[in-house]
């Protein structure tokens, strides 16, 4: 890392003992949380505080030995199907008591858990179910997560599928109903002695990421790894018993899962849980729920701010929210107007060895990487030169690659430990793994992590988030994986091939998608197939990765290796100025994707995206 003059070295050393004095009380708590399981943990507590609440759903309050109850229920049917330690079991279950119960009754006997993002349909969901190799299947309730199953029934095969909230008797063939198994179960409690054979190295649960590959990847979250996650909160904002989090994120993904349900356990705390996010109830929530923390992503907090501003606004109990993705141009905004005393602001990625947490609160800054913390950092960071368009290094001459100076973006790598050099990070091939190392970086046999964002650094050395880059972007709070996007579309009759990119839209965080599309020989791209592409795109692809514009281009620009070359069209994106080639947005109301105007643009964009 260039070290820049003496003067900027040491303006920032205040901050970096107190990153380093962070750093060593989390290694601290995390030695002492990490002589047991989370299940271990929420077993002791239900010894030491049943009657206290322990969820917050809907206007009912669930206790620690309520959901005790549950999850020993839902042991005793796992049992029951003759599971055991190291098996696996895949829930798709929206935000709800029924997702912490399960998730709990199955760590009681051992089993991993596969977290399937409760959005999911078709191809994508298929697949997530069958790359875990899990032993059942339960759903949650909900019409949309039945109908999605039942869609996907006939690929599963043999796999036992459990549905939530209703009775076999308003079920069709096929499925079979967990409610009837829950009420014909009593709660026997298991001794921890029947997961004894668990370490803290064995997988504790899978959480999807999506890559290159174009299919959502499950990672492996060890014990440890879920503890060390679950640590974050501590770490942050040092809560405790007395404080309720609140939760709108979903739990299918890390930040939910170890700051919301991970953050309640280590603390003994309480979590306040709504299915989905509403900006419209949120502090109506806070303030009825008497909340202390809420789990963030930057997105959720600028729909906050778009909101008519409230006498209400900064009435409430909350001392700290703790999250990422909150970008500097709305931080003074939404710490001053809802009068929020402490914004925790981290970065992580659910399969890495390291993270950013931004201790000293500067609008925007997710840390420091100074040359002192550097000297000291264990889990060496470091931001390089890269290609934008493969989102990896660039060498020098001696095939090394280059840091990057203060002011300049650079790709994050960080050092991957020794003890972790030869494991898998996701259950999938090894060549999977494998796409996400970067070898020989400083000096012959070192191996970093290339994640796959770039990062700025200011003359003090404070990091500030730049893009995501390669073959995903960031929509909705979700990441979206291109080139499985671009398979779906592909797959249409008159489409020949798709370039697939983000797009950034004014007011809103992270970019949307937008498609590039050629047609197929002597087709054409009328009425009825815009029709057929918003059909598609609906039925086979989440929400937040449908594209929100297509671009018809002539024919496909191509690199030396014959991938897609998009950094051009990203840059052009939807400006009609500069795109002369017909341009169409995802039109909910005609259902199909619709001509692109100015006039329609301007109305479109302020339309609730």
């Amino acid at each position: 890392m260039a070290e820049g003059n003496m003067d900027a070295l040491f303006a920032g050393v205040e901050y970096d003992l107190l990153e380093l004095k962070k750093k060593e009380a989390a290694i601290q708590r995390f030695l002492e949380e990490s002589k047991s399981l989370l299940i271990d943990k929420f077993e002791a507590l239900v010894a030491k505080q049943p009657k206290k609440p322990f969820l917050i759903y809907d206007d009912m309050i669930y206790t620690y030995e309520a959901i005790e109850d549950m999850a020993c229920r839902v042991a005793s049917i796992a049992k029951s199907w003759g599971l055991k330690c190291g098996d696996c079991v895949a829930i798709m279950i929206q935000n709800e008591p029924s997702f912490i119960y399960t998730f709990l009754g199955l760590q009681k006997l051992g089993i991993s858990v596969a977290l399937i993002n409760h959005n999911l349909t078709a191809h994508s969901l298929i697949h997530s179910i069958s790359a875990v190799d899990c032993k059942a299947l339960i759903v949650g309730s909900g019409q949309e997560l039945l109908d999605a199953a039942l869609d996907v029934l006939p690929e599963l095969g043999k796999l036992p599928v459990y549905i939530q909230g209703v009775f076999k008797k308003n079920l069709p063939p096929g499925v079979a109903s967990f409610d009837d198994l829950i009420k014909d179960t009593f709660p026997t409690a298991f001794s921890p002695t029947i997961r004894s054979e668990v370490t803290l190295m064995d997988t504790c649960c899978f959480i999807y990421t999506s890559g290159t590959t174009g299919n959502p990847k499950p990672v492996y979250i060890s014990h440890s790894k879920t503890v060390l996650l679950s640590c974050i909160t501590a770490l942050m904002v040092d809560h405790n018993q007395d404080d309720t989090i609140y939760v709108v994120l979903p739990l299918y993904h890390s930040t939910g899962m170890f700051l919301g349900l991970g953050g309640t356990l280590l603390a003994g705390a309480c979590l306040a849980l709504r299915k989905k996010f509403s900006a419209r109830y949120f502090w109506a929530d806070c303030r009825k729920y008497k909340v202390t923390l809420i789990a963030y992503i930057g997105e959720l907090l600028r729909y906050l701010v778009s909101q008519p501003k409230n006498k209400l606004d900064g009435v409430h109990n909350i001392r700290a929210a703790i999250g990422a993705g909150l970008r500097m141009d709305i931080w003074n905004e939404i710490k001053e107007r809802f009068k929020i005393p402490k914004i925790a602001e981290f970065f992580g990625a659910t399969e890495g060895y390291t993270g950013f947490s931004g201790v000293s609160e500067k609008p925007g800054a997710l840390g420091r990487l100074s040359p002192l913390l550097s000297r000291f950092d264990l889990d060496k960071k470091v931001l390089v030169k890269f290609d934008v368009a493969t989102a990896t290094p660039i060498r020098n001459e001696k095939g090394r690659c280059i840091p990057v100076a203060v002011g300049e973006p650079g790709l994050l790598l960080s050092r991957c430990p020794d003890h972790l050099l030869n494991k898998k990070l996701y259950k999938a091939p090894s060549e999977e793994t494998e796409k996400k190392l970067v070898r020989d970086v400083f000096v012959p046999g070192d191996v970093y992590m290339n994640y796959g964002d770039s990062f700025v650094l200011d003359k003090e050395y404070f990091v500030y988030f730049h893009d995501r880059l390669g073959d995903t972007y960031r929509w909705k709070g979700e990441n979206v994986s291109t080139k499985e996007v671009a398979n779906e579309i592909g797959l249409l009759p008159f489409v020949e091939d798709a370039s697939v990119y983000g797009v950034a839209i004014p007011g809103h965080d992270g970019k949307a998608g937008m498609a590039a599309i050629t047609l197929s020989s002597n087709a054409k791209l009328g009425n009825k197939e815009l029709q057929e592409l918003y059909a598609h795109v609906c039925k086979e692809l989440p929400f937040y990765a449908r594209p929100i514009f297509v671009r018809h281009i002539p024919m496909q620009v191509l690199t030396g290796t014959f991938k897609n070359k998009k950094g051009d069209l990203a840059k052009e994106g939807f400006d009609m100025d500069v795109v002369k080639d017909p341009l169409y947005f995802l039109d909910h109301g005609n259902r199909a994707y619709s001509p692109l105007t100015k006039a329609k643009l301007i109305n479109f964009l302020k339309s609730k995206l």
